[in-house]
């Protein structure tokens, strides 16, 4: 299989970010600097596609709580809002993100075939079962012309925080990301540019580092919830083998920015 070698239990991803609702505006500072790079990134193909300046209908798949639906509608864009999580959505539209508020699963899209301008998923596509079926379904609704803007996560993500729980109790407790050369089979059938990119955060404390994961709602592994985020021992044990830099604790995140400007299918 081409994406993930288990399923993601998606009521247990979408509860974990229901519980994070109200914190996640103030703790998500990755996924603004994340997105920011991916719009100036998108930039140019906007402008290419004549998609700038112009009122598009974007649906913002995976919108958490309407960030950057809320930057897409400044813009004069038809916004619809869509997420896994209700208590997302509900956050979204008490901050009057979108025109539209849609509940959904970016695998099986609630929208007609070549019904949208731009599909625009920030940090998101992570969550599925198999990168290959998000991107076709986000490839399949948007018209001929129109633009899918992604970013997700690769292997070497996170390996910090999993090198420190397997000196605690011998097991990860982060999930496993595609590798790069996965995440480039999974663009091949469509017209595509991919860029890979490192963001270290820093931490001056393990609590602090967990909590910004909680507070983002990432508390999920695809077979279960993060491990260890209770106890006074288990996170002493994790502060203790947890490799500093410098005083600090560095959180590596290997960042994806993909562009998919959509056409006819490339044959193979």
């Amino acid at each position: 299989m081409g994406a993930v070698t288990e399923l993601v239990n998606k009521q247990a991803v979408a509860d974990a970010f229901s519980r994070a609702a109200i914190s996640y505006e103030n703790a998500a500072q990755l996924q603004r600097d994340v997105g920011e790079e991916l719009l100036s990134l998108a930039a140019p193909y906007l402008k290419m596609h004549e998609l700038d300046g112009v009122k598009n209908t974007v649906v913002d798949a995976g919108c958490g709580t309407g960030y950057f639906s809320r930057h897409w509608r400044a813009q004069g864009n038809h916004v619809i809002a869509l997420d896994l999580s209700e208590g997302m959505l509900t956050r979204a539209r008490e901050l009057d993100s979108a025109d539209e508020y849609v509940p959904g699963d970016i695998e099986r899209l609630p929208f007609a075939d070549n019904s949208i301008d731009i599909c625009f998923s920030n940090l998101a596509v992570q969550w599925c079962n198999a990168l290959p079926r998000a991107l076709e379904e986000m490839h399949r609704v948007t018209r001929n012309g129109g633009l899918v803007i992604f970013s997700t996560l690769a292997e070497g993500s996170l390996n910090e925080l999993a090198a420190a729980w397997m000196k605690v109790d011998g097991r990860r407790h982060v999930n496993k990301f595609l590798t790069p050369d996965k995440i480039a089979e999974a663009c091949a059938p469509y017209r595509h540019e991919v860029t890979f990119s490192d963001h270290i955060a820093e931490f001056p404390d393990v609590m602090s580092l967990m909590r910004s994961l909680k507070g983002i709602g990432a508390t999920h592994i695809k077979n279960g919830r993060i491990g260890g985020l209770g106890g006074r021992e288990r996170l002493q044990l994790l502060e203790k083998h947890y490799v500093r830099r410098d005083g600090i604790l560095p959180l590596n995140y290997r960042m994806v920015y993909g562009i998919l400007q959509v056409e006819e299918l490339i044959p193979r």
